[in-house]
């Protein structure tokens, strides 16, 4: 494990103070009413159609695009919640309880890489308000634990160990934080102030400090949660997700610390501007349970209202079976104030609790499939937590149950038989569906229309589709058919309403066809195909 700080690169007296304008997403509004945007104004006055119209508009930004293409990400709950048996802490554990004599971040990324995640989440600081890094900010961290004497930095070895074994590095840093309300810090009702982040502290030079000196916005507590971001997204190397969730500390309902989400997001997008920024946060939405499951129909394209300092929130309930259909986006209509690009992450824990317990055993390779297919496979993420236990180490049960998942899925989902398949159809360029290129595609000729026909040179048994649309062009797919050509003439094998990023299709039994084709039968904007995939389970 590396220990110590960057060196010093400008003391702070050297630097000016940057005031940065609050965060505001951008959409149509600023960027031109024919410019596509990721977030769009809407009207009371919105017909039908034109609430159709918009959602069609809507294009992803560019870090939502790789955030999307990551789909298997993983979450590590690492505390002091590990050493007490807690899911939820209180905030005054003694910090020397948190003894992973064992530490191995190298082990978690191995085990990782070998189950297919692409990035992995950190708990940084969990509600308790024990930071995994020795921050300048509070007392409740790794320095004021005996382990490693004080100097320990999980953190470090972390974002070290997923970058060398090829896994990006993603935080998730509590908003909510039992030990600084005991503190008189957390809801102590401070007024939103001006305020120098990095703040500078006795007895620090600043070392370590490589970022601009900032002027934003915060509460006492906001101030604290901005130094700690500043700290983590300046002197850790890149990190390509941020993620918040919503909690609150449990504290007296009279004491709410209202977050400074715009001063969080402006600091985010300054020091680290390709992190998508979740679950409480501009660029990715909680699917709205911890079961990994998707819904059937999952739109990117939803109505959201906007709530205290910027944050955006669902217009519909969050556990809404519909949040972005033509139903949906007529009834959310009274609470909306903008249809947003915000797609969908599918969170949920390979065992029974979020941190480890040594009585609890994780999923199955079959259950952890299951949740691929209704998460990846229903154009969301999923992201999987993997506790480590007291030694610091991944559980061999869970490390097993990792690589046995990713058997699993390049098990039921081998080679692409339709790559490179004689391609025709109505519309443009059939052949860019079965290419390999995400950022290729065949467009149909019009709304809600078109054929795609692929000719797989011989009888080929078939029992996996997926499809997905190129969501550089927005997501259109209402409706579609998938059918085979069988000695009886062309039959119906499957249909689906939503495709977006990824649609994946079971069927109940393998189908031996030469021709397949795809019907679109609804789509709110001409589609576009970027894979037609068929699959032959090996199981």
């Amino acid at each position: 494990m590396t220990l110590g700080r960057r060196p010093f690169v400008a003391g702070l007296g050297a630097l000016t103070a940057v005031s940065l304008p609050p965060y505001a997403p951008a959409h149509a509004a600023h960027a031109g009413a024919d410019e596509p945007a990721a977030r769009v104004p809407v009207s009371p006055d919105d017909t039908p159609d034109q609430l159709v119209a918009k959602a069609a508009g809507l294009r992803p930004t560019e870090r939502q695009i790789a955030w999307q293409r990551l789909e298997r990400t993983a979450f590590l709950h690492f505390g002091v919640n590990t050493f007490t048996g807690l899911e939820w802490g209180t905030g005054d554990e003694d910090p020397d309880v948190f003894q992973p004599v064992g530490l191995d971040t190298d082990q978690w990324a191995r085990a990782l890489r070998d189950g297919g995640f692409t990035l992995a989440i950190l708990t940084v600081k969990h509600h308790d308000g024990f930071v995994l890094f020795p921050s300048r900010h509070t007392g409740h961290s790794v320095a004021s634990s005996t382990w490693e004497a004080g100097r320990g930095d999980v953190l470090r070895s972390f974002a070290d160990s997923m970058r060398a074994h090829g896994i990006k590095v993603g935080v998730y840093i509590s908003p909510a934080d039992e030990n600084q309300y005991l503190h008189g810090v957390y809801a102590n009702g401070s007024a939103r102030t001006p305020r120098t982040i990095p703040t500078p502290v006795d007895g620090d030079a600043g070392a370590g400090r490589t970022g601009p000196v900032l002027r934003l916005p915060a509460t006492d507590y906001g101030a604290l949660m901005l130094n700690q971001l500043y700290e983590v997204l300046t002197e850790y190397g890149p990190v390509d997700e941020v993620w918040f969730d919503g909690a609150q500390g449990r504290i007296p309902p009279e004491h709410v610390e209202v977050y400074d989400w715009d001063s969080w997001y402006t600091l985010i997008r300054a020091l680290a501007p390709r992190a998508a920024i979740a679950v409480s946060g501009p660029d990715v939405r909680w699917v709205g349970n911890e079961g990994g499951s998707a819904r059937e129909n999952e739109w990117s394209t939803v109505p959201v209202k906007a709530v205290a300092n910027g944050r955006t929130d669902f217009a519909l309930s969050y556990d809404t079976p519909d949040q972005g259909g033509r139903d949906a986006l007529v009834r959310a209509l009274p609470d909306t104030d903008f249809l947003q690009w915000w797609p969908a992450e599918c969170d949920v824990s390979i065992r029974p609790g979020w941190f480890f317990h040594p009585d609890e055993r994780p999923k199955t390779a079959q259950q952890l499939t299951d949740l691929y297919f209704r998460s990846v496979g229903r154009n969301a993420v999923l992201l999987l937590n993997v506790p480590p236990d007291r030694n610091g180490r991944l559980d061999p049960a869970d490390v097993a149950a990792l690589a046995a998942f990713a058997e699993r899925v390049r098990r039921e989902l081998p080679a692409d038989l339709a790559r490179g398949a004689r391609a025709r159809g109505d519309g443009r360029a059939p052949a860019l569906a079965v290419d390999g290129d995400p950022d290729t595609s065949w467009t149909a000729p019009a709304p809600s229309a078109g054929t795609l026909t692929l000719d797989l040179g011989a009888p080929t048994a078939v029992d996996r589709i997926r499809l997905a649309e190129d969501i550089r062009h927005g997501q259109q797919i209402e409706r579609s058919v998938v059918e085979a050509e069988l000695a009886t003439g062309w039959t119906e094998v499957t249909r689906t309403g939503t495709v977006g990023a990824s649609r994946i299709l079971l069927l109940p039994a393998p189908v031996t066809a030469r021709r397949w084709r795809l019907r679109i039968l609804g789509s709110r904007r001409p589609a576009r195909i970027a894979e037609f995939g068929l699959y032959r389970s090996t199981l």
